[in-house]
């Protein structure tokens, strides 16, 4: 019978339990993670000829079985990971951690003991990737997601950055419209978040993608991330949601950025989805602004050296196609600063590539409590847009311990509010054009059609 999530979510918390005490929950979620990923990896593709993976003799979670409760435990273990990464050329794509650290594992007994309950944790049958992954039901993606919330709830404001809520994820997926998107043979969509963090932002918007005949999603995947652990994390991430084709670079996106033309400018992306560092002081660095090579601050003026959201605004807007949309998390400050911020504000409204602006309630991120906004930018007829669809949707949500949640009802109201925007717009547009006019009442009138489109 497979495991229950709960159950799941259990068994693998208790693998966080032989840490604590030594390592710092900032850390102890790379050692666990990179073993679920390991254990995920080698039940499924184990034995599987032309596999996404190779996991062969010696280079399995077997093998770290064999291992347990021997003097050397945590070099063998080390060995057997290390020889799994360079089979599928992974080097330096996982978490850099050792099994054989003695400053966060301890020395002898102490780290026998660690590691070898560490990998008894994984060994329990109710644990079996290969009976447990249900159609339809991705359990162990899931369980990573659930794990990234509980190690930025544990590791507090400095760490808490890497995770976006899942809720709030799939709102901008929504948003953005990917989901109306059709397969082509001519067009290629992508799907870009430069401030990748865990890949959670990445996974809920290719979610809403359409897919082809093989169950694949339509979109390609690419996103960038400046910490390194944390770019090898939004990799396990995509693998473990069967997205392990996407593209994760490492690096600094705005001194740096990994994707480029053949020109040497920003590569263009259908979509984009991204939630920042809030108010990012050291954005700068590396990067004189005023001679930047891809132009991304011509003609809106530079951002502020200590605040970088800006920067990553025009950076999303540069690196949007011509008919590019984009959904990004930003904290409420950029609608109403001044000086610098003021200007390119105004710069930004004056292209009207902004649609909507959905105001969320407060606390809902780890890393932060302040409210943040979702902008949806759409370049695709831009200039015959006339206004900006703004929705204060601060009061819809639950406590949940310390946080705020979004709902369901909280989410559907706010895609079917921006929705009902979108029609009434086509129907004013219609009425101005002479095809359509109301008679009666709002409440009780009916539409007449004039003439044929």
């Amino acid at each position: 019978m497979a495991v229950k999530k709960s159950e799941l979510y259990s068994m693998l918390w208790e693998a966080c339990n032989k840490l604590r005490g030594g390592v710092e929950p900032a850390r102890y979620k790379d050692y666990v993670l990179v073993l679920l990923f390991f254990k995920y990896v080698s039940d499924r593709y184990k034995g599987q000829p032309f596999a996404e993976f190779t996991v062969r003799e010696g280079a399995a979670f077997d093998d770290l079985i064999k291992a347990k409760g021997k003097p050397d435990v945590g070099e063998r273990v080390d060995k057997i990971i290390q020889k799994f990464l360079e089979d599928n050329r992974l080097q330096g794509s996982l978490p850099d951690v050792s099994f054989n650290n003695p400053d966060e594992l301890g020395t002898g007994k102490e780290l026998v003991d660690k590691v070898s309950g560490l990998i008894g944790v994984f060994q329990n049958p109710a644990i079996d990737f290969k009976n447990n992954r249900a159609s339809g039901d991705d359990i162990i993606g899931d369980a990573y997601e659930y794990f990234m919330m509980k190690f930025a709830q544990e590791s507090g404001k400095s760490k808490g950055q890497f995770y976006t809520p899942s809720e709030v994820s799939r709102i901008i997926a929504r948003l953005i419209g990917i989901g109306d998107i059709k397969q082509s043979s001519t067009k290629k969509w992508t799907l870009y978040d430069p401030a990748a963090g865990s890949g959670s932002l990445l996974i809920r918007a290719a979610d809403e993608a359409p897919v082809d005949e093989d169950g694949d999603s339509i979109v390609t995947i690419f996103g960038q991330e400046k910490d390194h652990v944390t770019a090898g994390l939004a990799k396990m991430n995509l693998i473990l949601h069967q997205k392990g084709t996407g593209d994760i670079k490492k690096g600094n996106t705005l001194s740096d950025p990994a994707f480029t033309d053949e020109f040497d400018e920003l590569k263009k992306f259908d979509f984009i989805v991204m939630n920042p560092p809030f108010s990012d002081k050291s954005w700068s660095d590396g990067i004189k602004a005023t001679e930047d090579k891809y132009k991304r601050f011509d003609g809106f003026g530079v951002p502020p050296e200590k605040n970088g959201d800006y920067a990553w605004f025009l950076h999303v807007i540069k690196s949007l196609d011509s008919n590019g949309k984009a959904g990004i998390i930003m904290p409420h400050g950029v609608l109403f600063r001044g000086n610098a911020k003021e200007t390119i504000r105004i710069a930004i409204l004056k292209k009207h590539y902004i649609k909507g602006i959905i105001s969320l309630p407060a606390n809902l991120f780890y890393g932060t409590g302040i409210p943040a906004c979702i902008v949806i930018i759409d370049k695709e007829n831009a200039d015959e847009r006339d206004g900006i669809f703004l929705i204060d949707a601060s009061r819809g949500f639950k406590k949940d311990g310390n946080k705020n949640r979004l709902r369901e009802q909280d989410i559907e109201k706010i895609v079917q509010t921006l929705s009902r925007s979108k029609v009434q717009r086509v129907m004013k547009a219609l009425t101005n054009e002479g095809y359509i006019r109301r008679e009666g009442s709002r409440k009780n009138g009916r539409w007449v059609i004039l003439k044929d489109i």
